[in-house]
């Protein structure tokens, strides 16, 4: 039998996660085997002017790298970013489950988490309306452990079988690779119109949650049903939830197509600022657990992954803080190649018979094979776990360990039967022993047949102002699609959710609702099969709405890390300026002074300070809030420039809170389309023609706070 090793801290093994990192800083140049280069700058020759020569082993080396230094990217979830951190939990969750990084409070298990939108490349925006990717890898103890989800609870398909069609429909158009990172086009909509298992999920991708405003203020969530066995080997049913400490925020669609004009890399650029800064982003973990009894107490199924569990009925539970301290040192060898797959888990974890789930179990090994070269992946240093590895395995393409001994299979009496098989005593992964007596077949159960209720269910929990947003969202993307009978489908799926969304859809379509509802809608229905077996089924939903849907509802948790422009040119009061700069830092905002051009900004006083960015570069979308100090020469500059009105006027349109002193309510006023005093009537917009009121700084606080007034956008419902 093996040797009993001693269990190492995993705070002391933080450091072996950077075992390959290399410093080229004062070193000689090298090839890849070693040797000292000593001209770097020319091919070798046959004369100065003559044929390069084909023994020119170091220019080869050098093109055969650049030509192959680019993989395949992945299919979905391309573009992305990622950061370091680690995640503790509150206290020892033995009761729920036998996994190890669960059980001690004092324990930091390392993390690495990739953020990502789904349909897009990598050169697309970060402010496509898209799902985010939120995925978590554990290096555990007891090895790797993945928690591969999105910022939505749900997902469009049932089955794992109709995820390529789902895909080629939402791709660019195979015609003419049209359009990039976006959903607004016929294919979408054609598949989604035939398929009413999505029209939950259509709800969240066409909600503000699709657009949100920061990685670092979005929830994540695990999609599925999986498991959590403890000691005792009971099984209970578990949910996973990521709770951002920042709140949950997005932004408007018109602020997303301005930013990715302005800052494509908005989210990814945010994520790096903000740990270089200090401002680490955390997540709270939460777990929904349902007892194995009451796996069929609610109305729809656990299994089905277009569904969740309303906080209602199952509430969260925060069990652990993951916090994220350390950008990537180098993009592609970690941001890049890190490889998740729902199939890396410890003891204590274990799947459930979500066919969504089965199917990405084979799809994400298949799919690392190809992006990442052979079977040997998993030596790439970022995706090395911690806990040792000893197999029989060997060989294949890039292989890294050079494995001693001469037997590599089991059983052996050659080397002792060495590795040997772990008992459960032993940390030894054991499924859980689910009992299983069904007929094989394609088919699929009628309790996933509901495809409504929840739909209504999000609809109706969403605020008046996410409502308006989602109806325009519609009439955006179904504005885009060209053939007529799409739309209409998509209205009598509309229908089936809510009338007044449906309504308001038809209205910006220029078209009727439909008056009824066909069946064959669902073109999912097997060709043998009887179509009354995949009609929606009408249940009475459990809860009628859910707070935790809208996020109108969370509770405002200050203004840290928010970013405030400050609008000023030469002579702007310092005293007014340097209060609000007091307050806001105070507050841990993120202060940036913007001005007709960059360099030094001269204060009323002649005291100088470093202009943060101009009005060249700069919006008002990059940003959470503005405030214009006075200073009459101050003012008189910005007023001449066309961008600063347009600065205020777009902050405005985008219900962000605004403030001005002194002279600085003149920019408002010029800013001002429908009128200066509905401007400075309006919520969310201090003023104060006294430029050294001293409640101006803490309301506006208060106000950014906020996140968004409202009630200056037209309602549609």
């Amino acid at each position: 039998m093996p040797k009993e090793t001693n269990k190492t801290n995993t705070n002391d093994k933080l450091e072996e996660l950077d075992q390959n990192r290399e410093d080229s800083t004062g070193q000689f140049l090298t090839t890849n085997q070693g040797l000292r280069v000593s001209d770097d700058q020319n091919s070798l020759k046959a004369g100065p002017r003559g044929a390069t020569l084909l023994e020119d082993f170091i220019l080869r080396e050098k093109i055969t790298h650049f030509d192959h230094e680019r993989i395949p990217e992945r299919i979905v979830h391309a573009r992305g970013a990622a950061a370091h951190g680690y995640f503790q939990v509150y206290e020892s969750q033995s009761e729920l489950t036998k996994a190890g990084f669960l059980q001690d409070s004092s324990l930091k298990t390392p993390v690495f988490v990739r953020f990502s939108t789904v349909a897009g490349s990598r050169g697309s925006s970060d402010l496509a309306r898209d799902v985010r990717g939120f995925a978590v890898k554990f290096y555990t103890e007891e090895g790797n452990f993945d928690l591969v989800g999105n910022n939505m609870p749900v997902f469009f398909i049932q089955d794992a079988i109709k995820f390529p069609d789902l895909i080629h429909a939402v791709k660019p158009e195979p015609n003419n690779e049209i359009p990039q990172a976006a959903s607004a086009h016929d294919t979408f909509w054609d598949f989604i119109s035939l398929t009413p298992e999505s029209m939950h999920m259509i709800m969240w991708t066409m909600s503000d949650r699709a657009i949100p405003r920061s990685y670092r203020m979005m929830e994540g969530f695990g999609v599925h049903t999986f498991r959590f066995i403890n000691a005792d080997g009971k099984s209970r049913f578990v949910k996973f939830h990521w709770k951002p400490l920042l709140g949950v925020h997005s932004v408007v669609w018109d602020e997303a197509q301005l930013i990715s004009g302005r800052d494509p890399d908005f989210h990814r650029r945010d994520l790096w600022d903000a740990i270089e800064g200090g401002a680490y982003p955390e997540w709270e973990l939460g777990v929904q657990i349902v007892e194995e009894e009451d796996e069929h107490k609610f109305d729809f199924d656990l299994l089905d992954s277009t569904k969740l569990i309303p906080e209602e009925l199952v509430p969260v539970q925060r069990i652990g803080k993951m916090t994220l301290n350390r950008n990537p040192d180098n993009y592609f060898a970690e941001t890049e190649q890190v490889a998740f797959h729902l199939g890396h888990l410890v003891p204590g974890l274990d799947f459930t018979n979500d066919p969504l789930l089965q199917g990405r179990l084979f799809s994400y090994t298949d799919t690392q094979l190809k992006r990442l070269g052979g079977p040997n992946f998993h030596e790439i240093p970022i995706n090395r776990p911690i806990a040792p590895v000893h197999n029989g395995q060997r060989d294949g393409h890039m292989r890294q360990t050079i494995n001693v001994g001469r037997t590599s299979y089991g059983p052996n009496a050659i080397n002792g039967d060495s590795p040997a098989q772990a008992g459960q005593k032993e940390g030894g992964f054991t499924n859980y022993p689910e009992r299983i007596d069904a007929n094989k077949v394609r088919a699929r159960s009628k309790s996933f047949m509901d495809h409504y209720n929840q739909a209504k269910l999000f609809w109706n929990s969403q605020s008046d102002t996410e409502k308006t947003h989602l109806i325009k969202a519609l009439r955006f993307e179904l504005g885009k699609v060209v053939v007529d009978d799409i739309r209409n489908r998509m209205l009598m799926h509309l229908a089936q959710v809510d009338a007044t969304l449906a309504k308001g859809v038809a209205e910006g379509l220029g078209l009727d609702v439909p008056s009824s509802n066909d069946v064959q809608l669902n073109k999912s229905v097997p060709a043998d099969a009887n179509p009354a077996d995949y009609q929606s089924v009408p249940a009475k939903a459990t809860v009628g709405s859910s707070a935790a849907l809208s996020m109108a509802n969370p509770p405002k948790v200050g203004i840290k890390t928010r970013q405030v422009a400050i609008l000023a040119a030469d002579g702007v009061d310092a005293s007014a300026l340097n209060a609000m700069k007091e307050a806001l830092s105070a507050e841990k905002a993120i202060i940036a002074i913007i001005a007709p051009r960059l360099g030094m900004l001269k204060t009323s006083t002649g005291e100088t300070m470093k202009i943060d960015a101009s009005l060249q570069t700069a919006a008002s979308v990059l940003f959470d809030a503005v405030y214009v100090p006075g200073g009459k020469s101050s003012v008189k500059s910005l007023l001449q420039e066309d961008e600063a009105i347009r600065f205020v006027h777009e902050a405005f349109m985008h219900c962000k809170a605004i403030a001005a002193t002194g002279e600085g309510v003149e920019l408002l006023k010029a800013a001002a389309t429908g009128g200066a005093e509905k401007l400075l009537d309006s919520d969310g917009v201090i003023t104060s023609l006294d430029a050294t009121d001293a409640d101006v700084p803490s309301q506006f606080i208060e106000a950014i706070g906020q996140h968004r007034f409202w009630s200056r956008e037209k309602k549609l419902v």
